[in-house]
């Protein structure tokens, strides 16, 4: 190759539009890895590895490491949008292990379970720099106005990046998405219950809409 064919393509790779990375993010047990799985399974290509994108637990922080899913083509309404996903740790204020030995794990595992997470909510903000938009997943049984919720739509606000708030869960008895809706009415908001897979595709059309 010649050096003005390397030259091109340097220059090429230089102006090559990254890939969009929308990262999901929110508390524990909020349902952020229950959501990312079904975006893998419903959007994976055939050459895929029939994996899921994290494992769920009802213990809090069962992901403690940010897990990648690349080149997701998602179609919908006629629109299409390819990204990468990225579920993130669980955000928390406060981390306590005898929380984890009250779910019946060892001393040992929840010291180790405890730290894991810590270290991933670390991570978890530092994502934040090499996002192009969040999905904010809320669980739509509890009090929207935590710390964590506003520090996310605050962190996205002043980065000026797109944020879509998912109220997950509606198919809990006591689930109120209309208070996470009323909460933050200045963000794209879609109420759905990943487990059940419940207005999936209004979900798709906002989110090809708020990061296409």
């Amino acid at each position: 190759m010649g050096f003005f064919s390397r030259f091109k393509a340097r220059i090429l790779k230089l102006f090559k539009k990254k890939d969009t990375c929308i990262g999901l993010y929110g508390p524990p047990n909020a349902g952020k890895t229950t959501l990312g799985n079904l975006i893998v399974k419903d959007w994976k290509s055939e050459s895929d590895i029939d994996e899921p994108l994290g494992s769920v637990s009802h213990i809090a922080h069962e992901t403690r490491k940010a897990q990648r899913h690349h080149k997701l083509e998602i179609v919908s309404g006629g629109s299409r949008i390819q990204l990468d996903i990225v579920d993130t740790p669980g955000l928390a204020t406060k981390i306590d292990f005898h929380d984890f030995m009250a779910e019946g794990l060892s001393e040992k595992e929840s010291k180790q379970r405890s730290k894991e997470a810590t270290e991933g909510v670390i991570e978890a903000v530092k994502w934040l720099e090499d996002l192009d938009g969040v999905i904010l997943v809320m669980d739509a049984t509890e009090n929207p106005y935590t710390q964590v919720n506003v520090t996310v739509i605050g962190n996205m606000e002043a980065r000026n990046l797109p944020l879509l708030i998912v109220a997950n869960k509606v198919d809990l008895s006591d689930a109120d998405p209309e208070a996470i809706r009323d909460a933050f009415p200045q963000h794209p908001f879609v109420a759905i219950s990943a487990l059940e897979g419940t207005n999936m595709d209004q979900f798709y059309e906002a989110l090809i809409k708020q990061f296409g």
